[in-house]
């Protein structure tokens, strides 16, 4: 759902016509199309035979931290975009998708990091830590006499 959300804030942004205080939309135009790019990147290596060769542990964490560079850099780029707007229909536009797609990434960080710390857990109740007690050793055999 991010990169839609972020499609979606590029696209309104470049139809945005004219601008006084250009900064924030040309900042907001970069994040929002490098999202995009990184998005469909991500998209293209798991859909591929890139997948398999980078292996499933370097890939994720990949994603991590690239979502978590463009929530961060999507949040700041859209508060400065909302800062410094001319206050157009296509500009306000832009800007609620652009804190969409921020909650957007934020959600998968979150969910990323969810699913991360689940299998730990599973580990932890698997093998739980405790000491080699009487009762899980084997019995020891008889010595012959």
């Amino acid at each position: 759902m991010s990169p839609l959300f972020s499609f979606v804030a590029f696209v309104c942004e470049e139809v945005v016509e004219s601008c006084t205080l250009c900064g924030g939309l040309y900042f907001f135009e970069f994040v929002s199309c490098s999202a995009v790019l990184l998005s469909l990147l991500l998209l293209v290596v798991y859909c591929t035979t890139l997948y398999e060769r980078f292996g499933d542990d370097s890939i994720r964490k990949t994603d991590f931290v690239a979502t978590t560079i463009v929530s961060g850099f999507f949040i700041l780029a859209s508060i400065v975009f909302a800062a410094t707007n001319d206050k157009s229909s296509v500009e306000t536009l832009a800007i609620v998708f652009g804190f969409l797609a921020s909650l957007a990434f934020l959600g998968d960080l979150i969910y990323m990091l969810m699913k991360r710390r689940k299998p730990a857990n599973e580990k932890k109740a698997e093998n739980p830590d405790r000491q080699e007690t009487p009762e899980n050793q084997p019995l020891k055999s008889e010595a012959k006499v």
